[in-house]
């Protein structure tokens, strides 16, 4: 469907370019295939008759023609190319979805080649200690204050581009995003919790970073990136269901 619109945009554009207006010093044009001066005289092809027709060069404003038929290609040109550009992008585009795996997880092209990140072992930490969060299984959670983290004050995936593109094939369809962690004794924070006591809703508080987006296939897979640079420090993209405490996370490092 896409080729066929390319098609009928280059199709336009070449008829379009095809016509032009043939000005007169009386301020009067005519809509023309073609004109050439022969002599003291200016033959003309006119698309209302479908014949030619002549008349005194003198008569004809061929600067204003020609200027005109000069700045009309010119925008006919940007058009074309933009048409063109936005084609080679969606065929990279589709080149870079077949090389994502279907697998959830999230996942990278540098340098031409795939990144696979590997999912983090998370814990949720409370004043009763660590309670490991196993798949997309949310666990319960107690009354007051806790936190969701990561082993270790550093990731192992780092990343030197400051806005670097991931692919995300999501496992459910939750909310996703990239956050910053904070570093704390052994661990990295993804998120702060505070369980309300009478309902025993969980709040989630997390330090979000702003991302465009784009969904690339019904199955799930999302392109996401950061809006600004980053800067350094450690960060992760997550999938989580929001109020259950059960979020996927792959971390990264800025570097």
């Amino acid at each position: 469907m896409r080729r066929l619109f390319v098609i009928f945009v280059a199709l336009v554009a070449t008829l379009t370019a095809a016509n032009l207006k043939l000005y007169f010093k009386d301020g009067s044009y005519q809509l023309v295939r073609e004109y050439k001066v022969e002599g003291d005289h200016l033959k003309y092809y006119s698309v209302e008759r479908s014949d030619w027709e002549e008349i005194p060069a003198e008569l004809a404003d061929l600067k204003r023609t020609d200027a005109e038929a000069g700045s009309r290609q010119a925008s006919l040109d940007k058009k074309s190319k933009q048409v063109t550009d936005e084609e080679e992008a969606a065929k990279a585009e589709r080149e870079e979805i077949r090389r994502i795996p279907r697998d959830p997880g999230v996942y990278m092209l540098e340098n031409d080649q795939l990144r696979i990140f590997k999912l983090a072992d998370a814990a949720v930490k409370n004043n009763k200690g660590r309670q490991i969060l196993k798949s997309v299984t949310p666990i319960p959670i107690v009354a007051g204050k806790s936190t969701l983290e990561i082993q270790g004050e550093h990731s192992t995936n780092i990343l030197t581009d400051t806005r670097p593109e991931f692919f995300l094939q999501l496992s459910l369809e939750d909310s996703f995003g990239i956050v910053k962690l904070s570093s704390q004794k052994g661990v990295r924070i993804v998120e702060r919790i505070s369980v309300l006591p009478v309902v025993n809703e969980p709040v989630e508080e997390r330090d979000i970073v702003p991302t465009f987006t784009k969904q690339l296939t019904d199955s799930g897979l999302y392109r996401i990136w950061p809006q600004e640079a980053l800067e350094k420090g450690e960060y992760a993209v997550i999938e989580y269901t929001e109020g259950k405490v059960d979020g996927r996370i792959w971390d990264f490092r800025i570097q």
